[in-house]
């Protein structure tokens, strides 16, 4: 099995989990040693392995695009929703060597807009954004499908997958949602409107954006890469045309990683003390 290692952190657990993959067969490319980007990425490449937080893997996305690599995450960093296993736990090595792991299809949105800069890659695994950067409020009109919804004055939008759920959205009170879910959720940022509340739409609806500021631009954002946009700029959403292969090696299901990872229903008064 050929693994490519992607780690943003250089740090002696990440050697670590590199010789132990070498000692137990896996041929092992590395990050900065043997590949840098999409294009020098092996093709023969059975797996891709992140090593870091969830930023990290998000940003393993940008590496496997199409080419339909099963990516896995290690967790090295704090929260860890995206990863499904601590690097100190035991037996994951294995589990993946051996094949015993599940892999899922998670959806991607792409984004088409005119203003996009030529090397910017316009797909997201979690989400897209659009944001103010200046003290003005945005004014988003919205239109799925071609059919206009009342217009937004708020910090921005986000329009989140169903992975990307527990992320942004959540924080800013966007619902949870299942990850085989055909969906998508557009939730405010700090809308001006007290009567406005996240929209929950079909994962192949087409989604399309114009906004208008009395500042100079706005943020665009897909997942943990940014660029900036013209006020009246148009953006456009649909589903990818291709997924993420997500691998799971673990038995937890998403229930049990949102209380375990973000306590969900925990009850202080209800435990020992």
């Amino acid at each position: 099995m050929k693994i490519a290692l992607y780690n943003r952190d250089r740090n002696d657990g990440i050697e670590a989990v590199k010789l132990l993959l070498r000692e137990k067969g896996a041929t092992v490319v590395s990050y900065r040693e043997d590949f840098s980007s999409y294009e020098d990425l092996p093709d023969d490449t059975d797996l891709f392995l992140s090593l870091g937080g969830d930023g990290t893997f998000l940003q393993s996305l940008t590496f496997v695009r199409d080419r339909g690599i099963p990516v896995a995450g290690i967790n090295f960093g704090h929260l860890g929703f995206l990863t499904t296993v601590r690097a100190d736990d035991a037996g994951w090595v294995d589990a993946l060597l051996s094949g015993n792991y599940t892999v899922e299809e998670r959806s991607l949105l792409r984004v088409t807009c005119a203003e996009l800069p030529e090397d910017f890659y316009p797909f997201a695994l979690n989400e897209v954004s659009l944001q103010r950067r200046e003290a003005s409020m945005l004014q988003v009109q919205v239109r799925i499908d071609g059919r206009e919804l009342p217009t937004y004055w708020a910090d921005g939008l986000v329009i989140a997958t169903p992975t990307g759920s527990t992320a942004y959205n959540l924080s800013v009170g966007g619902p949870v949602v299942m990850p085989a879910s055909e969906v998508m959720v557009i939730a405010p940022i700090a809308p001006h409107n007290l009567n406005v509340r996240p929209l929950v739409v079909p994962m192949d609806a087409g989604v399309e954006l114009t906004f208008r500021t009395r500042g100079a631009d706005a943020l665009l954002t897909l997942d943990n890469r940014a660029c900036e946009l013209p006020t009246e700029t148009t953006v456009s959403l649909a589903r990818g045309r291709y997924g993420l292969r997500y691998v799971s090696l673990s038995n937890d299901n998403f229930i049990h990683a949102l209380q375990t990872k973000l306590f969900w229903g925990e009850d202080r008064r209800n435990t020992n003390r």
